[in-house]
């Protein structure tokens, strides 16, 4: 004859384990071994009637007692029929009756949809900020039956299939089976007369009319949220969001990185060599800049402050100014001239960019 183990070993917990702890843990192993779930399997079904013996005894106290005092002599045979004296129905209900109680009968005011718009806007608009109205069709609370889908006079009935549950259950062996009565669509309320404005969904679409504040410095992929200008909730619930998605029109001079603006002026090859003062587009008008005498292709000049705002604090990026050197084309017998006498005058001291090369070019054949 086996041995039979101890109660403690067989439940997995302590021997000062509390009622709860005790509780907690048949539930456990009760669920995992219990005969309904295991059909066919002779070991689970020895193995439930041994934690079924062992909870038989440690969820009494008096028994409990005489068990750790004397052992399974202590305990006697009655304790150990090793029945099926918790059923599976009742393990399922003690875990999960709390949930299962609660009707599955659905809140009739739900929130209404998110809606998206997109705007487009101008360079300079993104820059300064610009109110823009917008126009869109969403659905908006019926105003004949106040948003309640039932006909004026009428209001919503208890659903005659559900009972006002919500749901429709079904016993399948040891399990109740629940689902979305199909009537009411787990509701619980049932339109008898349907309000003949809004065929019962207690909303219409109608044409909205807003006007959106766009602020200074928004950048083309931002997004504006408006709250509460969504689609209407069903049934009374509150209105869903709107959610504005900007476009920003590229301009033709400027470009733009983040909060930094980037402008790209040409000069003459003598403005370039001799140094000059011009002015160069802004966003907010004209900026006059210094060019040093022997400027090259690519040099850049910063003008701080003249760029994007940042959003929210008002702190501006800047414009960086690229200066491209433009040679002259289509020259003149004269000019030409020039340029020659020029350049036999100038010799390689007056380029340093290709003296430079020349010189590395040279250690390099060295």
């Amino acid at each position: 004859m086996a041995t039979k183990r101890d109660y403690y070993d067989v439940l997995g917990v302590d021997r000062n384990a509390t009622a709860d702890e005790i509780k907690k843990a048949y539930r456990k192993l009760a669920l995992k071994h219990h005969p309904d779930k295991n059909q066919g399997d002779g070991e689970s079904e020895e193995r439930f009637k041994e934690i079924n013996e062992a909870y038989e005894v440690l969820c009494d106290e008096e028994k409990r007692a005489a068990y750790d005092r004397f052992g399974h002599e202590g305990v006697g045979a009655g304790a150990q029929g090793g029945g099926y004296g918790f059923g599976f129905s009742d393990i399922f209900n003690d875990f999960f009756g709390d949930i299962f109680s609660h009707s599955n009968k659905k809140t009739r005011q739900r929130r209404g949809e998110d809606l998206r718009y997109a705007v487009k806007i101008k360079f300079e608009e993104a820059i300064f900020g610009v109110t823009k109205e917008i126009k869109f069709n969403r659905y908006e609370k019926c105003a004949s039956c106040d948003g309640t889908g039932a006909k004026k006079g009428t209001k919503p009935v208890v659903c005659p299939v559900c009972k006002g549950t919500g749901e429709i259950r079904q016993q399948q062996g040891f399990f109740t089976v629940s689902r979305t009565c199909y009537k009411c669509k787990g509701e619980g309320e049932f339109i008898e007369n349907p309000c003949p404005v809004c065929k019962g969904e207690g909303r219409v679409i109608k044409e909205r009319k807003l006007d959106i504040k766009i602020p200074a410095g928004i950048d083309d992929g931002n997004r504006l949220k408006v709250s509460g200008e969504g689609a209407s909730g069903f049934y009374g619930g509150p209105h869903g969001d709107l959610y504005v998605d900007i476009i920003v029109e590229p301009h033709n001079i400027f470009k733009r990185s983040n909060n930094d603006i980037f402008v790209t002026v040409p000069i003459s090859f003598a403005q370039a060599a001799l140094g000059c003062e011009i002015d160069v587009p802004t966003v907010d008008g004209k900026a006059t800049i210094k060019i040093p005498s022997g400027t090259q292709n690519g040099t850049q000049f910063t003008l701080k402050g003249r760029g994007a705002a940042r959003l929210n604090s008002g702190i501006k990026g800047n414009e960086y100014v690229n200066i491209v050197v433009e040679t002259p084309t289509n020259l003149t017998l004269k000019q030409k001239r020039l340029l020659e006498e020029f350049a036999h005058e100038s010799g390689e001291e007056t380029h340093p960019l290709k003296k430079s090369f020349i010189d590395k070019i040279l250690s390099i054949n060295k």
